[in-house]
């Protein structure tokens, strides 16, 4: 199994591919109060990756430097919205596409390790709450 990252900004594109981004967690939830279907739902992706040294296997850290210079964008800025897709693939087949347009983090964090140059990053995300009915999920 899996997963690639799509990030548009208004300037950026950020792409991560499977050999990066290493499991996606996708959760759609209302108040645990709630008593019926409520209007207070909200849409979470969490997303975990590798960091990787600019010279380990070809492979560039630029793309994740981007999503922790997307963390730091300002609340106020309409940059700090961005249209996100994960895709999870299966057998060379795309299992779920799930899509938020107007996705901002929540929380970023990076854990760096002396192994070679490695470390992870994980990052939360939501959806624009009054643009939930936009998100998809094929």
């Amino acid at each position: 199994m899996g997963f690639t990252l799509s990030v548009k900004g208004k300037n950026t594109e950020i792409s991560l591919g499977d050999d990066i981004i290493s499991s996606a967690y996708v959760d759609v939830s209302t108040p645990n109060t709630s008593m019926a279907k409520s209007t207070h739902v909200a849409a979470t992706l969490f997303v975990t990756g590798k960091l990787t040294h600019n010279n380990m296997q070809g492979i560039s850290d630029k793309e994740s430097t981007k999503l922790f210079k997307w963390s730091l964008v300002e609340a106020k800025d309409a940059d700090a919205y961005r249209d996100v897709t994960v895709t999870v693939v299966s057998a060379s087949h795309v299992f779920r596409t799930i899509h938020f347009p107007n996705a901002f983090i929540i929380d970023y964090n990076e854990r760096y390790s002396d192994n070679a140059g490695m470390g992870e990053f994980s990052m939360v995300l939501r959806q624009k709450a009054d643009k939930f009915s936009d998100v998809k999920a094929d």
